[in-house]
């Protein structure tokens, strides 16, 4: 029997600004809790991700929160043969393959369609979807907000036409003439301003040439010049959510779920 102790453990793939906000959130309502919040990052490996979490179950966390790998066709039979005992499994932020555990997530394809229908409201060219792909392998995230953006502008937009680059090696602002680009969805905070930047180096005039949104609302988005149009991934709804399926306990049920609709804050790009 292993006793169960005040600590909650989180596994994420990777640290960015935005889970830098969740963790932050989750924090919060583990001290409001009198719980420590101890995170480990498994480097997007789905081995690692496995191991970390088999392990803070063995030592008797009371929660396990885990920002999934993005190929979670990896580790979804590891969930669904995992025995947590008394202690809670929580997914959130994404799961693209479905959970037998509890999860908070939000609605990645939501929010993409937030960011589109601003976009296409804002410009009559044509739209880019940047992408943030530095992780080897494949990534089923990016693979459905991809999805979601051409499925959209194809189907609702048909005048549009919808453009995809994996980084920002690709972007040029030859790019941005021959494809006649009016709006851009960044996947990360760091590459909007850095489109930002090329476009003002480029004398592109932001926003009456080029709008830009960017996918999470970060403290980068808000305080840079010009502050940045963002969807808004909510994670202090989610982090409120999580510790309430923790404080809950057997009593929310094994498959007790929540999805949070991300909104979008329109600023000065």
């Amino acid at each position: 029997f292993v006793r169960t102790k005040k600590e909650w453990g989180m596994v994420i793939p990777f640290y960015s600004s935005n889970i830098e906000q969740l963790i932050n959130y989750l924090n919060q309502e583990a001290q409001i809790r009198g719980r420590k919040l101890t995170y480990f990052i498994d480097y997007n490996n789905p081995e690692e991700e496995m191991r970390i979490v088999g392990s803070m179950i063995n030592e008797g966390f009371e929660a396990v929160i885990i920002v999934p790998n993005y190929n979670e066709s990896l580790t979804a039979e590891f969930y669904r043969r995992l025995i947590p005992g008394n202690t809670c499994v929580v997914l959130v932020d994404n799961t693209m393959s479905g959970s037998y555990f509890k999860y908070v997530v939000q609605s990645y394809d939501l929010g993409v369609k937030r960011a589109v229908d601003y976009l296409t409201s804002k410009t009559q060219n044509n739209l880019l979807l940047v992408k943030n792909d530095s992780w080897k392998g494949r990534n089923m995230l990016y693979e459905l907000m991809e999805n979601t953006f051409f499925n959209l502008i194809n189907e609702q937009y048909p005048k549009r036409k919808a453009f995809a680059i994996s980084n920002m090696k690709d972007f040029s602002e030859a790019l941005i003439y021959r494809h006649e680009i009016g709006g851009i969805l960044c996947c990360a905070d760091t590459d909007s301003v850095r489109v930002i930047g090329r476009l003002k180096k480029w004398k592109i005039d932001i926003p009456h040439k080029v709008r830009i949104v960017n996918y999470g609302n970060t403290e980068l988005t808000e305080l840079f010049s010009p502050a940045i149009t963002v969807v808004d991934c909510l994670y202090q709804d989610m982090a409120s959510q999580t510790a309430r399926l923790i404080e809950k306990g057997k009593s929310a049920g094994p498959y007790e779920q929540h999805i949070i609709q991300p909104l979008l804050l329109e600023r000065e790009t």
